[in-house]
């Protein structure tokens, strides 16, 4: 096994712990990680991440039905038109995108790079979210509401981001469900775990039929981050939270810009 495989697995583990601790973020580590250590093209590594986000996003949700803090119907409501858009975002959008886009003098603007910068545009507004750490909060004793319209258009904006990256987006999740159907906050953290679970497994069947799937690989890559996620909450205990969400956010900023500067210098 060479070394990069080595660091990349270690970045598995980093990927569940992250998660565990923080409850989000650590997915948007995966697709770096399969590209730059595994050298997977983006394609093939969107893809692997939804399986991965899924898989462990499905740990966390089940863990939270057990303590009763998922809510089922804002899940199913928010889920539907989300999971409608990652698997055509997945099985029908991606694949109709040419592999050359265009050419400015000796740089070519390519299919791979377009993803790439995508992915690090919505790196940069994930980190700005964790580093402000200002989350929406419901008036006391509000209730449950449904916002349809918004809701079902921030659904589908999803389904389409979650498709075109193989991030969860609960950075997105979780304000819409405080702010568009006034889920109290611990809800609203448990809750998105299921619609991202959602999400991310049936965007995962649009790939298939088109990837060719390293199985033993991406169960392997699953398996120990689902492993970190069980060290992370085991941690949890121990590290404040919020700074550590913070910190984590000043470096998913620097990575960000760091995917960018290597697109357009490679």
């Amino acid at each position: 096994m060479e070394l990069m495989e080595i660091i990349g697995y270690f970045g598995a583990l980093l990927v569940g712990v992250v998660l565990g601790l923080i409850g989000g973020g650590g997915s948007i580590l995966t697709v770096p990680v399969l590209v730059y250590l595994f050298s997977l093209s983006p394609v093939v590594a969107t893809g692997y991440s939804l399986y991965v986000v899924g898989t462990a996003a499905l740990v966390g949700a089940i863990r939270n039905m057990k303590k009763k803090l998922v809510d089922f119907k804002t899940a199913l409501i928010f889920a539907a038109p989300a999971f409608i858009a990652v698997y055509l975002t997945r099985r029908f959008v991606l694949p109709a995108i040419p592999e050359h886009l265009f050419e400015w003098n000796d740089f070519k603007f390519t299919k791979d790079i377009a993803i790439m910068l995508f992915f690090a545009i919505v790196m940069l507004a994930a980190s700005i979210t964790m580093i402000s750490n200002k989350r929406p909060e419901p008036e006391v004793g509000a209730k449950v509401s449904y916002n349809y319209p918004f809701i079902m258009l921030q659904g589908i904006f999803l389904g389409f981001v979650t498709g075109m990256v193989g991030a969860g987006g609960g950075f997105l999740i979780i304000p819409a469900l405080v702010l568009l159907a006034k889920l109290p906050m611990k809800k609203a953290v448990a809750t998105s775990l299921l619609i991202i679970a959602i999400n991310s497994l049936i965007g995962f069947t649009g790939d298939i039929a088109t990837l060719d799937i390293e199985w033993m690989f991406l169960l392997t890559f699953t398996a120990i981050s689902i492993v970190g996620i069980f060290i992370g909450i085991k941690l949890n205990a121990f590290v404040d939270g919020k700074k550590l969400k913070k910190g984590f956010g000043w470096f998913v900023l620097l990575m960000g810009i760091y995917i960018i500067i290597k697109e357009f210098t490679n």
